[in-house]
């Protein structure tokens, strides 16, 4: 009997305590959760974000990532770096076949845009009103726009730049405002050149090698790559031919210019730095990106010179853009354009441009408080900027690069050869206008 009543006495305890628990949940089973405790935190999407960039820019791009992380627990980047731009593409090519790819990518292509491969970013933009497209440079944003739709963001920009030695413009009491005209500086590269016993020891100016610098002269002077109708080749007009010309004559007729060719990888990009940073040359044509790589006490920037009657140059400034592959999930999109619009930022890309040399993408970036500050001691950094803001398009060519190729040939027959510019240009327009005749069909 005692043992009877020990077992209810003991089950009705067990009872009780149990009825007192689902109390604390309001009556239901403990399994099915507490309707007044708050919700578990959702776990942060985490994305790749490949990019291939090395040295400072590599160092700056994980001090933004950290920020970026540290800033806000709703997305983690995870940082995949590459060799270079080519290598991000190749990977990405492989990923996108794979069907695992990256939500970031530091990598742009119209081609893949149009096969469907990127994810078209207006219903992101339009989901944020606070990213204020107006306010982004026009040249830069219009780049990732591929047949009427927003693809690619730009991260920062680039464009070519005039750097000169101060001491040698002071020398022959030379100032940096009057070389507003390829005509000008002609002149002021005659009066700088040192000609000893026939051969030259100290030249004028610099161009870089390739047709880019004086593809950006000749948009100066109006001329165009294609018709508007994209149907007519044009590199053999006036336009093209007087300015190409007026640099052959400057390189191999006069004297006073010269172009470093040839070498391994950007050997002759760092040899025309040389020759301006040892006293060889007294400026030249280069990368806004030059900047983390020149001395400041020596040299100075300046905008690309225009021509007598036709305003300010136009030179290109090109955009380095981001994309999203489509076949990354809707949240994992919506994290990586989370990121793209920080990176964006006044602030951000203000940080970018003071510590690479490249161009911010906003024009507000000119009134950040740490921009302000940094301009007055480093006033180069604005230089690109100001440059971008009147800026022509980079050519898009419509024959995959064909177009392209012919111009580099005829620029190393002008540059190199001395061959007359309309000699090789007629032959690069009869190149491409066969390609473009080929693609147009």
């Amino acid at each position: 009997m005692k043992k009877w009543l020990s077992g209810v006495i003991l089950l009705s305890i067990l009872v009780l305590s149990a009825c007192g628990a689902n109390q604390g949940n309001g009556g239901k089973p403990a399994s099915q959760g507490d309707s007044d405790a708050p919700p578990a935190a959702a776990e942060p999407v985490t994305i790749e974000f490949w990019y291939g960039l090395g040295g400072k820019l590599g160092e700056n791009m994980q001090v933004l990532i950290d920020k970026f992380n540290a800033s806000q627990n709703e997305v983690i980047v995870k940082p995949v770096v590459q060799a270079d731009y080519s290598e991000t593409e190749k990977k990405l090519q492989a990923a996108i076949a794979s069907g695992k790819v990256p939500a970031a990518v530091l990598s742009s292509n119209v081609d893949w845009a149009r096969k469907g491969y990127y994810a078209s970013l207006d219903e992101l933009l339009a989901g944020q009103a606070d990213f204020n497209k107006d306010d982004v440079i026009s040249t830069f944003l219009e780049q990732g726009v591929v047949d009427g739709k927003q693809y690619f963001l730009p991260m920062y920009g680039t464009t070519q730049v005039m750097y000169y030695r101060q001491d040698a413009l002071e020398k022959h009491n030379i100032k940096p405002e009057d070389l507003t005209t390829w005509e000008a500086l002609a002149e002021a590269a005659k009066t700088m050149t040192v000609k000893e016993g026939g051969k030259t020891t100290f030249y004028g100016w610099e161009p870089m090698w390739g047709a880019e610098n004086m593809m950006d002269a000749v948009y100066g002077k109006g001329g165009r790559v294609i018709s508007e109708d994209g149907k007519t080749v044009l590199v053999d007009s006036p336009e093209w031919i007087e300015t190409w010309d007026s640099f052959r004559k400057w390189i191999h007729e006069d004297g006073i210019m010269r172009i470093h060719s040839g070498g391994q990888g950007w050997e002759y990009w760092y040899k025309t730095i040389d020759d301006v940073m040892k006293g060889n040359a007294a400026g030249y044509t280069g990368s806004s990106g030059d900047q983390g790589d020149l001395d400041f006490g020596i040299v100075a920037a300046m905008e690309q010179p225009g021509w007598e009657g036709k305003g300010p140059g136009k030179p290109v400034a090109s955009a380095i853009m981001a994309g999203i592959p489509a076949l990354a999930d809707a949240k994992q999109q919506q994290a990586a354009f989370k990121w793209f619009s920080f990176f964006m930022s006044a602030e951000n890309t203000a940080f970018w441009s003071m510590n690479t040399g490249y161009i911010a993408v906003r024009q507000s970036a000119l009134d950040d408080p740490a921009m302000v500050e940094f301009s007055k001691k480093n006033p180069q950094i604005t230089v690109p900027l100001k440059q971008a803001a009147h800026a022509s398009m980079p050519f898009q060519d419509p024959t995959g690069g064909k177009i392209v190729d012919a111009l580099k040939i005829a620029a190393d027959k002008v540059q190199i050869g001395n061959v007359p510019a309309g000699q090789a240009l007629k032959e690069a327009k009869e190149t491409a206008q066969r390609e473009l005749d080929r693609s147009n069909k």
